[in-house]
């Protein structure tokens, strides 16, 4: 099919402005800063030509259903989120320097698709809603904001440890500031834990309407309710405890773990009924 080829294409530009970015945050041109934000750009336009040539190819099949329906196709909608927030992120606060943290990441997330089978399979008829499309869209949202989020802890992780050693040279100097990597981090989270609130409201709604309960502790929920918890907390401990710097980074992480064991660690470990495996 046509789309993975666009897919490819992408990958292989996400490549390309990776290493913009990271060549960006070690030298600090302008116009290296730029080329390397219009090559994600770029990717994230091809990506998303891909995404509408697949939509378009079930639709053909007679299927008829958005592109995040299985492993293969969840994937890669959840790289293109992970792109897109943080385009929007870069062109609303300036700090080219996450390219370098962020883009690998989208760029791991599609890479990992390349083994995978790319059919296009029909939903079982329970699945078959139209709520499939805001739950499945805003909790990729919310995964692809804490991807970010996670991106900055690491920054700023790096940037604390060798500052307590005094280190302020070198490429540990080219990093934005503690105090502005503490608050993109929070922006980053403030911005996901909306979308993963009404990703988890929309999917007991959907829950309701094919199996006929609104929760069933299912692995799934149960683990996107924890993960839900844990940013929670981050929230809480910011605002009623005063937490900053290296604890809520370290939370942030957690976070972050926690989605990926949501996402891939119950469909391959403990299975269910929204098991992807």
């Amino acid at each position: 099919m046509y789309n993975t080829q666009f897919f490819g294409l992408a990958m292989i530009i996400y490549v390309i402005s990776s290493l913009l970015y990271i060549i960006n945050l070690v030298h600090r041109r302008m116009h290296i800063a730029k080329m390397a934000f219009w090559t994600a750009f770029a990717g994230l336009s091809c990506h998303s030509f891909a995404l509408i040539l697949r939509t378009l190819s079930s639709y053909r099949m007679g299927i008829g259903q958005p592109p995040f329906t299985n492993l293969y196709s969840s994937m890669v909608f959840f790289s293109w989120s992970v792109v897109l927030i943080y385009l929007i992120f870069e062109k609303k606060y300036g700090y080219q320097a996450l390219g370098a943290f962020v883009m690998p990441i989208a760029f791991l997330i599609l890479a990992s698709t390349a083994l995978m089978s790319n059919q296009i399979e029909p939903l079982v008829p329970a699945l078959q809603s139209n709520w499939l499309l805001i739950h499945v869209v805003t909790c990729f949202f919310g995964y692809a904001a804490f991807a970010v989020a996670f991106g900055v802890s690491i920054m700023y992780l790096v940037k604390n440890y060798y500052e307590g050693f005094g280190g302020q040279n070198g490429i540990i100097s080219l990093l934005p500031s503690t105090h502005v990597l503490d608050e993109l981090e929070y922006k980053a989270v403030a911005v996901g834990f909306p979308f993963l609130t009404l990703g988890i409201i929309t999917g007991a709604a959907w829950a309701h309407y094919a199996w006929g309960s609104y929760w069933s502790w299912d692995p799934k929920e149960t683990w996107s309710l924890i993960t839900w918890f844990v940013y929670a907390a981050f929230l809480h401990a910011r605002f009623s405890a005063g937490w900053r710097g290296r604890r809520t980074a370290i939370l942030s992480i957690l976070g972050f773990l926690f989605v990926l064991m949501t996402y891939f660690g119950v469909s391959f470990l403990l299975g269910g009924l929204h098991s992807y495996a």
